[in-house]
Parts: C-alpha cells; sequence; structure tokens
C-alpha cells in the first residue's frame, strides 16, 4: 500500500482482537486433533477430504461466485469510469489491477474474490452503479481492494480448514461411516467413543463458527480502514453503507436478485439481511458499528497534529 498519511493511526485493539481470535481458533483446533489422536480417530482421510474441498473452493472460488451471481468481465471499453476508477485506486494502493466484472442486477452490492493479487476479481452490480455517486462508488472500491491487499480469501479459508473437519466428522457419523475403531474395540467402550468423537466434533464446529465469524467480521473492519487510508474520505463509505442497506432493507429487491446473492452474500460488502440482530453469528459488523468506526478515523483525519 502508499506511503500512509500523517492523520492515520493503527487500530491497536482491532488488532489484539484479530490476533486473539485467530490464537483461540489455533488452540480449539489443537484441541481437537490431540482428542481425535487420543481417542484413536483415523482423520488423516478426512484431513485429506477438507484440504481437496477447500482447495478446490480457494482455486475456483472467483470462477463459482462469478458464475453463481452470473457476472460478466467487462473491458474498459464496455465500462470506461469503472476500469479507470480502479486503475487509480490500483495504483494507489501499489496494488496489481484486478480483472473487473459487472452483475446485471438491481440489488446495489460489490464483492472481490480470488486466490491472490494476481488472481483477483472485483464485481460490482448495476443497482450499485445506478445508486452511488462517483465518491462513494471509489469508496466502496477501496473497500473491496483491501481485501485483496490483505488476502481475506486466503486467510479465511485456512482459519475455515479444520472447522470443515468438524462438519464432516458431524456428518459422517449421521451417514455411519467414517468411524474405523482404533485403540479400543466395539467390545471395549468403542460405541461410548464413537459418541464422544460426535460431541466433540460438534462443540469444535460450534465455536469454530462464532470463531470464523468473528475473524470475518474484524476483516470487514479492517477492509474498512483500508478504503479510508486509500481514499482519504471515511465519509464517503459511511454514505455508501448506508445508501446500500438502506436499498436492501426498503423491500424494493425483487426476491429472484436476493435469491441469486444469497451464495455470496458473506463476500459482499454488505450482507443481504438481519445482520443487526444476531451480530455475533454475522459474518459482518452491524451498519451502525462500522459507520461509528469511521466517524471516528474522520476525527482522527480531522484532529490538530
Amino acid at each position: 500500500m502508499a506511503k500512509r498519511p500523517t492523520w492515520y493511526k493503527p487500530d491497536v485493539q482491532l488488532s489484539l482482537r484479530m490476533f486473539t481470535t485467530m490464537l483461540l481458533l489455533g488452540a480449539l483446533y489443537t484441541a481437537f486433533i490431540v482428542v481425535l489422536w487420543y481417542l484413536g480417530v483415523n482423520f488423516i482421510l478426512l484431513l485429506v477430504i477438507a484440504a481437496v474441498i477447500l482447495g478446490v473452493q480457494l482455486f475456483f472460488t472467483d470462477k463459482i461466485a462469478l458464475f453463481s451471481m452470473n457476472a460478466r468481465e467487462v473491458t474498459p471499453e464496455e465500462a470506461p469510469q469503472l476500469h479507470a476508477l480502479i486503475d487509480r485506486l490500483s495504483a494507489q494502493a501499489n496494488l496489481p489491477k484486478p480483472k473487473v466484472a459487472i452483475v446485471n442486477t438491481n440489488l446495489p452490492n460489490a464483492f472481490a474474490t480470488g486466490r491472490s493479487k494476481k488472481h483477483a476479481v472485483i464485481a460490482v452490480t448495476t443497482g450499485l452503479l445506478d445508486r452511488l455517486n462517483t465518491q462513494e462508488l471509489e469508496a466502496v472500491l477501496a473497500h473491496e481492494l483491501t481485501h485483496i491487499i490483505n488476502r481475506d480469501m486466503v486467510v479465511m479459508t485456512i482459519a475455515m480448514f479444520l472447522s470443515m473437519v468438524a462438519s464432516l466428522i458431524v456428518n459422517s457419523f449421521l451417514w455411519g461411516a467414517f468411524y474405523g475403531g482404533g485403540r479400543r474395540d466395539d467390545r471395549d467402550g468403542g460405541g461410548n467413543a464413537f459418541v464422544l468423537v460426535w460431541l466433540v466434533a460438534i462443540v469444535v464446529y460450534a465455536l469454530s463458527f462464532v470463531l470464523i465469524r468473528t475473524l470475518s467480521r474484524y476483516r470487514e473492519y479492517a477492509a474498512d480502514r483500508g478504503s479510508a487510508l486509500i481514499t482519504g474520505e471515511p465519509g464517503n463509505l459511511a454514505s455508501a453503507l448506508m445508501r446500500i442497506e438502506g436499498t436492501i432493507e426498503s423491500g424494493r429487491i425483487p426476491d429472484r436478485d436476493l435469491r441469486q446473492a444469497q451464495g455470496v452474500s458473506a463476500l459482499m460488502i454488505m450482507p443481504l439481511r438481519g445482520q443487526s440482530v444476531m451480530e455475533l453469528f454475522s459474518t459482518h459488523p452491524s451498519l451502525e458499528h462500522r459507520v461509528e468506526r469511521l466517524q471516528r478515523i474522520q476525527k482522527q483525519m480531522e484532529a490538530p497534529r
């Protein structure tokens, strides 16, 4: 990223919370592996299956997301203003220019995807282009560029790895297929160990679900800060977020468009519905908290130095 301006101060609390969340997730996963090993569960196959699933997800996430949203990559000739904005912001952020795609839907939103800076795509909807002014659109694009800079797709994929293993165990119990015995046979409490593994997997999955959602919300805060840093105008992002959520909550978006976007809601700059009701389980912070933090950054900029 370009040299930081003098007004910018790192959010130490946010960094500590993010670090603590990742530490807790690491401790949880370590304990999970130890318990599986102690109970004699052959979890190597599950690790391989989870690695394959997440590997496919990581390498093809851009194509999956674009396909599910029916997004179309556009050239500079087709969308000159959008390309010009991303050209300029990418240069300011010292980032290779990502591919640009447009989704033809009335839903105002945007998302970034791709496994690396060189394989990144930013997609925006026609609903977003129609509703935001240039400054607001610039702030949204800077938010998405920050996700690419911070490698959030890779970070979240790694964070979900053993959660996927726990999920496979929970589901395998229902299928009755995965437990092949180990240190104990069925006559010596193997059935009890089977149930114990299942219960442990449920607890790990539930706790990791909350921790991963918490980490996701912190990554959104970090992307908001990145947008403020790149554009120097945090108020524009706050304005864009309020306009986007206001439109989504207005009920004017056709159900067909909402259903189409449901699969990539976690990637979008604003989730589709209900983010403020159960923020603990949401991938995104509430609008109120995001605007509050952006206003705090605005005060940092305006403070005398």
